[in-house]
């Protein structure tokens, strides 16, 4: 740990990833790491590169201790590519994803509380997408998501995104997709983020990154002030440092291009971006690169931080915020094959 530390410190970095936990049940990627009640839930995804078959998988890692378990649960889904969303603090929604053969619009529920997986069932009326992978579910209330991102696979997708908002309904295990009325531009292994809007209208937009060539941000949905309730974590001291190092000038004023398979987290104002693939170069695809996007002032501001730790590349890998601070969990390394088994934690030394 003090390796990475000083490694960070050594090259003239404002950042590095701190190694604080090493297990192998976590190597693996393009697979959903979601917190729930102060742990971290990993369900399938891909153990190795080239992989077609996906992991059933359900891991859960405690960050306290530090400590993985595989959760002995029946029916864990085979999935990968997909994405997930806790509810009611108690479930954790599986939406889409590739099941090894197919790409799925479905919803599978972790009952943490019981420990049982549970196939959820469409309700009349619903408006399914035809097939979701390396899309994104974003959580706008307890019982209402926002899913983004190409439908179908290469041969039958569509030239733009469609937008649904899928709500949940635990009590009788349902769910119902409703398409919105308006699209986006094709996208694939983006990112989303509920972002605060600056100005003289406050309110929220969920804003997606990369998965195409375009390097803006595009808005996926916008609300006044009042609309959302969710309560994003709080991340004081975090935010603090964000805060200093976009401030310090540092960074670099110019956002990704043609990126995908990175990660997202919102930390307060900030969207913080990490790794991901290029699809600018024929070799040298994986990225290891911190953006910040800053929303305080409008417009709204990229910082690109650059890094020179070839270790530190990852692609198809998570970020989660708990307890003030940034944890990235599993991806694929340089070589795009070998799953990191690290977890580690963002230290700014600003």
């Amino acid at each position: 740990m003090a390796g990475a530390e000083s490694l960070g410190r050594a090259r003239g970095s404002a950042w590095t990833w701190r190694p604080v936990a090493r297990d192998a049940l976590l190597a693996r990627a393009f697979h959903s790491c979601t917190e729930l009640q102060g742990r971290f839930y990993l369900v399938g995804g891909l153990l190795e590169g080239g992989a077609r078959v996906p992991s059933s998988d359900t891991v859960m890692f405690d960050p306290t201790r530090g400590q993985a378990v595989r959760l002995p649960v029946r029916d864990s889904p085979l999935r990968s590519h997909h994405d997930a969303a806790p509810v009611g603090g108690r479930w954790l929604c599986v939406v889409g994803g590739w099941d090894g053969s197919r790409r799925l619009a479905t919803v599978a529920a972790l009952d943490t509380e019981r420990g049982l997986w549970e196939v959820w069932t469409a309700n009349p009326g619903n408006c399914p997408p035809a097939g979701l992978s390396s899309h994104t579910c974003t959580r706008l209330s307890d019982r209402e998501l926002r899913v983004s991102g190409r439908e179908g696979g290469t041969r039958t997708q569509r030239r733009y995104g469609s937008i649904y908002t899928l709500k949940l309904d635990p009590s009788t295990r349902t769910y119902c997709y409703e398409e919105e009325g308006y699209h986006t531009v094709s996208r694939s292994g983006h990112c989303a983020a509920l972002l605060p809007t600056a100005g003289p209208h406050p309110g929220h937009q969920l804003l997606l990154f990369g998965g195409c060539n375009s390097v803006e941000p595009e808005v996926a949905g916008q609300w006044s002030h009042g609309k959302i309730k969710e309560e994003p974590p709080l991340a004081p001291r975090l935010m603090e440092q964000l805060a200093r190092l976009v401030s310090s000038g540092q960074g670099l004023q110019q956002g990704p291009q043609s990126l995908r398979h990175h990660s997202c987290s919102v930390v307060g104002p900030f969207a913080v971006l990490f790794g991901g693939e290029t699809l600018t170069r024929a070799r040298d695809t994986i990225c290891n690169d911190l953006y910040i996007y800053d929303t305080r002032k409008s417009p709204p501001l990229w910082l690109h931080f650059p890094c020179t730790d070839r270790t530190l590349k990852r692609v198809g890998h998570r970020t989660c915020l708990w307890n003030d601070q940034l944890y990235l969990v599993g991806g694929f390394g340089e070589d795009g094959k070998t799953a990191s088994p690290q977890v580690c934690i963002l230290e700014l030394f600003v």
